[in-house]
């Protein structure tokens, strides 16, 4: 699809002006496409890329993150960096084939601040979250997946479309408007900024558990 094609002139724009019900995507192949030129938001001037989802456009759980890291940026790929590894690796250890779920972030552009070299990660704001949302509907309606499972408090308050206080509601499920189920947790980043081994190998335990009681959800 090019630049000039009347899908494009209809995105979403700076000003958070939605496109016409007609204009929504017909495929996940779509919607990432016209996700490449996004402006709902000014996070794409300063990110290397839109990072869409990905997985199979059947899939029964789609997993919400946050948004794209620094390698995901560079990569052009959800959940490629030291979270992702993480996630992958709690999965396989759950017998969770991710190849049958499909990942994406609540945000689909890398917010950081530069320190020298570095570009440090910085938490999306309740308008970019919003602005983003246009997508992450889509991709759900598009799959219409058996669950939802939110990464963190950014995927949460996509879902949910309000705030919503994850460590008291972790390990549960929240029905939208719509139907879908929500599966609440913690974003695997999370496991990675935790000092002490012996916390840190609790936590990942638990986040384990979260991970099978998903499996079990999705094929209830």
């Amino acid at each position: 699809m090019n630049a000039a094609s009347p899908r494009r002139g209809a995105q979403p724009d700076l000003f958070g002006r939605p496109p016409a019900e007609q204009d929504a995507p017909s495929s996940l192949r779509e919607a990432r496409d016209d996700a490449e030129t996004c402006r709902r938001c000014p996070l794409w001037e300063n990110a290397t890329q839109t990072v869409f989802g990905e997985g199979p456009e059947d899939a029964t759980v789609v997993f919400v993150g946050e948004q794209p890291g620094d390698q995901e940026d560079i990569a052009g790929k959800p959940f490629v960096g030291p979270a992702g590894k993480m996630f992958d690796a709690v999965l396989e250890e759950a017998d969770f084939n991710r190849r049958k779920t499909y990942v994406t972030n609540a945000v689909k552009h890398f917010k950081f601040e530069p320190r020298g070299k570095k570009r440090i990660h910085s938490r999306p704001n309740a308008g970019e979250i919003q602005a983003c949302r246009w997508w992450l509907d889509n991709e759900l309606k598009l799959i219409r997946p058996e669950l939802a499972v939110a990464l963190g408090a950014t995927a949460a308050q996509s879902l949910l479309g309000k705030a919503v206080p994850v460590t008291k509601l972790r390990g549960t499920t929240v029905k939208r408007d719509d139907g879908l189920k929500v599966f609440i947790t913690v974003h695997p980043s999370y496991l990675l900024r935790i000092p002490d081994q012996a916390t840190k190998q609790a936590a990942r335990r638990r986040f384990l558990d979260d991970m099978k009681k998903v499996k079990k959800l999705a094929r209830g």
